[in-house]
């Protein structure tokens, strides 16, 4: 009998495990919005701007991304506290000479703070379109719906402030009612459909990952109503991006002596890490190391406080790497040789602006080889500001970034070199000139 009793215990056990595997199996097959793990306590209507009411829901997400409005914390090359690129850099005022980006470069704060901060820019004029609100704003989703794009991007800034009372948060990432992620900037969609893309039939892991694309892409402004586009229609790699912008004919403005028609690169962080990089071959999502998974209690949840994994680094690397001191010594190697590598793309840069600056001033210069360095200036300026905008020092893809910045130093050179040729001038090969001349002013909007 005993025999028995213990045979029927250890089918129950066999068949609960059974059980138990079927549930799990099928939890880790199924997105969170179709787990139905979580009851509402309040309905959220759709593109609902007010992250609170979302939090009512999801109060360990909303607690953890409020504290994107406190977080001012900095790594070596970036962090969240609003710190001036053109402080630390201050080659960078003569790179964008000519360009508002001269007179104020500030580096990005958390997302809390993302609205508050676009609305005290000093680029911002009064001409300036309401373009520049597209990834600011939790308002935008229901703007975008009742405007259309093109009507929300023509309008002014200024007409535009007043209907965004809402910083970045759970209504640009999210569809209310299931929490799937979704694709809510209409650029976006637009670039996705012209490659044949459709995001709607993205796995979760990948949406982990496009769903930052909302907003951490490069991007320009067409047209008279500055219509937020992304350069992606021959790809989203960088000789493609430049093969976009040659093609439409587009400048972001005229460097200012040298008459080079130059571009601004934004923030292509996506572009830059779905670019072959280590991380996202494997399968790696942003969102696993910017918003790891942690666990409060019998509760496991992602961590809305979005900033550098270097802050924290053993929920963001620990999950993959056991050695996370290792980690994030081998991280600080990458971004330093990244960074070594990119002051030394901003000295060519500055040598050749002045050399082509010093041959468009003279009558008798070559109009062709001209023209061929300042074509030279235009993709090397960018190549370089390509990687510097990109907000990781590199290491989202730190062999994309190496060979980015050879590139751009050795198309730096050579616009030098076909400056002196168009001017006749060897003196023009010399480098350095820039820091033994009387500073440039600062100019003021």
């Amino acid at each position: 009998m005993k025999k028995y009793t213990t045979l029927i215990l250890v089918g129950i056990i066999l068949i609960l495990t059974a059980l138990l595997a079927g549930v799990l199996l099928f939890a880790k097959n199924h997105p969170v919005e179709q787990r139905a793990v979580v009851q509402p306590l309040v309905t959220v209507q759709p593109m609902e701007p007010d992250s609170s009411i979302w939090g009512v829901n999801y109060p360990l997400e909303y607690s953890s991304w409020l504290l994107t409005a406190s977080n001012t914390a900095d790594t070596e090359y970036g962090g969240s506290s609003g710190f001036s690129h053109l402080e630390r850099d201050p080659r960078q005022v003569l790179l964008f000479m000519g360009y508002p980006f001269s007179w104020e470069y500030n580096d990005d704060r958390g997302h809390g703070n993302a609205l508050t901060d676009v609305n005290n820019i000093r680029r911002v004029t009064e001409t300036t379109h309401a373009t520049c609100y597209s990834c600011k704003s939790s308002n935008n989703p229901q703007r975008w719906d009742e405007l259309g794009l093109d009507g929300y991007d023509a309008m002014l800034f200024s007409d535009m402030a007043p209907s965004l009372t809402e910083t970045i948060g759970c209504a640009n990432c999210h569809e209310a009612g299931t929490m799937r992620l979704i694709v809510t900037n209409p650029s976006l969609k637009i670039a996705l459909e012209a490659q044949g893309l459709d995001w709607r039939a993205f796995d979760r892991q990948t949406m982990r990952t496009v769903v930052c694309a909302n907003c951490h892409v490069e991007y320009y402004f067409a047209g008279e109503n500055k219509i937020l586009t992304l350069p992606w229609e021959n790809g989203t790699r960088i000789d493609q991006i430049i093969a976009h912008y040659d093609e439409i004919n587009f400048s972001d403005w005229t460097y200012p002596g040298a008459g080079t028609p130059t571009l601004k690169a934004q923030h292509p962080e996506f572009e830059f890490f779905t670019a072959g990089s280590t991380h996202y071959n494997a399968g790696v999502a942003c969102a696993d190391c910017h918003m790891p998974y942690t666990r409060d209690g019998a509760m496991k949840y992602s961590n809305h406080n979005i900033h550098s994994p270097l802050l924290d680094p053993e929920p963001a690397c620990g999950q993959c790497h056991t050695d996370v001191d290792y980690v994030t010594t081998r991280v600080n190697d990458i971004q330093d040789q990244v960074f070594l590598a990119k002051q030394a793309t901003e000295d060519a840069l500055v040598d050749a602006i002045t050399a082509i600056t010093a041959a468009a001033a003279k009558p008798d210069a070559d109009p062709v080889l001209l023209d061929e360095a300042r074509t030279l200036h235009r993709h090397a300026q960018y190549m370089w500001d390509f990687v510097s905008a990109e907000n990781s020092m590199g290491f989202h893809n730190p062999e994309y970034a190496l060979s980015i910045l050879a590139n751009a130093t050795n198309l730096a050179r050579q616009a030098q070199m076909k400056a002196a040729q168009a001017a006749n001038d060897p003196s023009l090969l010399a480098t350095g000139v820039y820091y033994t001349i009387d500073p440039i002013p600062t100019p003021v909007p």
